[in-house]
């Protein structure tokens, strides 16, 4: 299996809770429409401790399924229309659970 994170920063006139919504609801929306994601989560509510706006965790059955995951039509077209256009800065962690 593999992991992979991301946390965002929102540009600050789209650091709304209609954005953080769009974003999560896109996001979650793709469990079950590509092939190896197993799970997906999008976390909104931030303490304010943190530095990110939005984290994106999610589980995908193999290194060849994340692969596949980032150029999947669906995929881009949520990151294209929901994610992208809102979002300053972009943190990747990715990891392989043995």
């Amino acid at each position: 299996m593999v992991k992979h994170i991301i946390l965002w920063k929102l540009k600050s006139e789209f650091n709304t809770d209609e954005i953080k919504e769009g974003v999560k609801n896109s996001l979650e929306s793709l469990l079950g429409t590509i092939p190896g994601l197993l799970e997906i989560k999008v976390e909104t509510e931030n303490l304010e401790s943190s530095n990110a706006d939005l984290m994106l965790y999610s589980v995908f059955e193999s290194k060849a399924a994340l692969k596949g995951y980032s150029v999947h039509p669906e995929h881009v077209k949520v990151a294209d229309t929901f994610v992208r256009p809102y979002t300053e800065s972009r943190a990747c962690f990715d990891f392989e659970v043995k």
